[in-house]
């Protein structure tokens, strides 16, 4: 059986940037097949209270320098020197998500993935307006104004808006997300991956897995904050973070 990832993916966050460019060494060391799962950014923060963190911690400027140099870090790490912060951050990302369900459904996700990455992270491109999205997506292989005109239809509504959903329901609150079994460790021996990442064929940690969560929870273990099965983790001191949330 082909092992699975899963990425809850909105164009919106540029740490989902960030995480797809490393995963094809990823999934090609493991044989594991990456799924996109589009879902909505805004709706994901709005249905669970959640916001940016330059919103979230805005009063808090120690924190945001800190998260800067992490990510400063992390791009240096990776040599991930055509990233660009996108001058029109935040950008309303529905068009393109709604483009994404769309790729999807005519079977060509993963380039339409790259292509919209690369305007927004890349290029900077104001990709919330349609003109330039149009523009951009026919130049890049795509039929920009057809694909667009059909994120009206209500079936690419509906399906862009049921996945947001259920992300939620499935205890989601930020991107990138990529869903894994719970508990990670084992209980008996912390430094073994448990049975249940084991039975998905992961093994984590590793010496070369940089997924993590939140730098600012405990090194070396998980902690169940809710009592519900979510979870953050850490990887071991002097691996890369990238904002990231495993759940049960």
């Amino acid at each position: 059986m082909t092992k699975a990832l899963e990425f809850i993916f909105d164009f919106g966050s540029p740490n989902a940037y960030l995480a797809m460019k490393v995963l094809p060494d990823l999934l090609e060391r493991t044989g594991a097949e990456l799924v996109i799962t589009p879902c909505l950014l805004g709706g994901i923060f709005k249905a669970t209270g959640n916001r940016a963190p330059m919103l979230q911690y805005a009063e808090v400027p120690a924190k945001l320098a800190y998260e800067n140099l992490e990510m400063r870090r992390f791009i240096e790490s990776h040599g991930l020197a055509r990233f660009r912060l996108n001058p029109h951050f935040p950008v309303n990302t529905l068009l393109v998500m709604r483009g994404a369900i769309v790729a999807e459904d005519e079977g060509v996700l993963d380039d339409y993935v790259d292509t919209v990455n690369r305007a927004m992270w890349e290029q900077g491109l104001k990709m919330d307006d349609a003109e330039v999205a149009a523009a951009f997506l026919s130049e890049n292989g795509f039929d920009g104004p057809a694909l667009l005109a059909r994120t009206q239809e209500p079936a690419i509504k509906a399906r862009l808006a049921a996945n947001t959903e259920a992300a939620v329901a499935r205890g989601v609150f930020g991107i990138p997300t990529f869903p894994m079994p719970y508990p990670l460790f084992d209980p008996a021996d912390p430094s073994q991956p448990s049975a249940l990442l084991l039975a998905a064929g992961l093994n984590w940690p590793a010496a070369d897995c940089w997924i993590n969560v939140t730098p600012n929870a405990a090194f070396g273990g998980v902690t169940d904050t809710n009592g519900s099965g979510q979870a953050t983790a850490t990887l071991p001191a002097g691996r890369e973070y990238v904002g990231t949330t495993f759940y049960a």
